[in-house]
């Protein structure tokens, strides 16, 4: 059996995280590295391992997802003001955990180019 990722760590309770949001299909929750004042991570229950996973997943799990994710920006306060979704795939997009997770950075002006 592979090892469990740092998000299925979470999801089982095994890892302790500071929650924002869930559902029966997504949790979110605090990144604990953030990279803007608000900085949460949108996981789905089901596992994907990365954005790519999408292209073949059924098209009610990824609007599901999608749907989920702003709502979840929604909820923090941050459509009047703006903020940025990230997913990052395989090795050059930095991808660490091999898990389909959205980044919502928001609270301050984002640069562009990201980087």
């Amino acid at each position: 059996m592979p090892e469990k990722t740092i998000f299925e760590k979470i999801l089982d309770g095994e890892i302790p995280s500071e929650s924002v949001f869930e559902d029966e299909n997504v949790y979110a929750f605090r990144d604990v590295n953030p990279q803007a004042p608000v900085h949460v991570l949108v996981i789905p229950k089901s596992k994907l391992t990365g954005f790519a996973d999408l292209a073949t997943a059924d098209l009610v799990t990824v609007g599901r997802f999608m749907q989920e994710v702003a709502r979840v920006a929604g909820k923090l306060g941050l459509e009047e003001e703006g903020y940025r979704i990230v997913f990052n795939q395989g090795k050059n997009g930095q991808q660490t955990v091999a898990y389909l997770h959205a980044h919502i950075l928001g609270g301050r002006r984002m640069s562009w180019p990201p980087g």
